[in-house]
């Protein structure tokens, strides 16, 4: 009798008892793999934002768009939180993208810290599909120099007057080039979107009644097509922009 009843409890423990907690350790180690998994997985996003897995490329016409402006707004608004700081957002000067978990986009961002005019470079990487955005960087690049007439030489009282080679990267030659493109664009019957590519030794000067000009090549993509502009563009006192020549040379 006592044989039968500890062969009875011996059967129900092999056949009952070990595979549910066979079952259960191996759903425990499940688990852990696949947080363990899930961990990787999103230290290898992180990895990615900040790799070179798409090469950066241009934004092309999407750099004036409202899209790439709130995300240079998000930038400068992240960073005040993060750094307790109180700069303002003026425009975005350039921007570029870079394919990787999402977009990571380059920026660089004019600004105003302490009433000076700087650059900033941001990144910010956009996964749209899951809701979100999150700065990588904030760097300094340099403050803006003031766009004065003495600065291009065309004081009244100055030794020098006349167009005065200016960097390419100087705000104003930025912004004169992309007023040109959109300008051209607007006067064209094509639906392909003219890109900016490279801006050609830019020279400004300020005008007597304190009006500033720059004098520029600058080189499109149309297309596929590549296309070079000589352009003028003018600054009125009030800021506002006028393309008052443009000539296409032949290839």
């Amino acid at each position: 009798m006592r044989l039968r009843f500890f062969l009875a409890s011996f059967i129900t423990i092999v056949f009952v008892y070990l595979p549910s907690l066979t079952l259960q350790s191996h759903s425990g180690a499940h688990r852990q793999e696949a947080a363990g998994f899930c961990h990787q997985e999103t230290e290898k996003e992180h990895q990615m934002a900040s790799s070179t897995l798409g090469g950066v490329k241009d934004s092309g016409s999407a750099a004036n768009s409202v899209e790439i402006e709130s995300l240079g707004r998000f930038a400068v608004e992240e960073h005040n939180k993060k750094e307790n700081a109180m700069i303002e957002f003026v425009r975005v000067v350039n921007a570029k993208k870079q394919v990787v978990s999402g977009e990571l986009h380059h920026l660089t961002l004019e600004v105003i810290d302490s009433g000076k005019k700087e650059l900033y470079e941001a990144k910010v990487w956009l996964k749209q599909w899951m809701n979100f955005k999150e700065l990588q960087a904030f760097d300094h690049v340099r403050e803006i120099p003031i766009f004065t007439a003495s600065d291009l030489g065309a004081k009244r009282e100055g030794p020098v007057k006349g167009l005065k080679s200016i960097p390419e990267d100087d705000p104003f030659v930025l912004e004169a080039a992309e007023h040109a493109v959109k300008t051209i664009q607007q006067k064209s019957n094509t639906l392909d979107t003219y890109e900016l590519q490279e801006i050609v030794l830019p020279k400004a000067e300020v005008m007597d009644d304190a009006s500033a000009k720059v004098q520029m090549l600058i080189k499109t993509k149309r297309g596929s097509k590549e296309e070079q502009f000589d352009v003028e563009v003018h600054k009125k006192n009030d800021g506002k922009l006028s393309l008052t020549s443009h000539k296409r040379l032949e290839d």
